[in-house]
């Protein structure tokens, strides 16, 4: 079994539009880090130091993340990287054989409730 680890990148983490094309082409088990610090202190606004342009951009993708989850095509997971420190990732999963998937339904429909 291979063990994921996720190393320090420079690289830009990705949009929401991005982490889509990603989905598009990953095969199950690709996997995808899109965010690195801690999630829900990074998204709040009374609490984050990231800038009101960043917060909009990390809430985006965080929900578009979550919608793939719903649908069946990504795992996410948290790897610990220390105190408050972690590395948001997720794992490709096998596609839906029986129904196809629409990549902008998870930038465009509201979560369900």
């Amino acid at each position: 079994m291979n063990t994921i680890r996720p190393i320090p990148t420079h690289q830009p983490l990705p949009t929401d539009i991005e982490f889509c094309a990603w989905i598009g082409q990953a095969e199950p088990g690709d996997w995808l880090e899109y965010h690195r610090g801690f999630l829900v202190v990074d998204a709040a606004k009374m609490v984050s130091t990231l800038s009101k342009p960043e917060r909009v951009r990390l809430r985006a993708l965080a929900r578009v993340v979550h919608r793939a989850f719903e649908m069946g095509l990504v795992h996410p997971v948290q790897a610990r990287l220390g105190p408050d420190d972690f590395a948001y990732l997720a794992i490709a999963r096998t596609k839906p054989r029986n129904a196809p998937v629409s990549l902008a339904r998870l930038i465009t429909e509201p979560m369900a409730a």
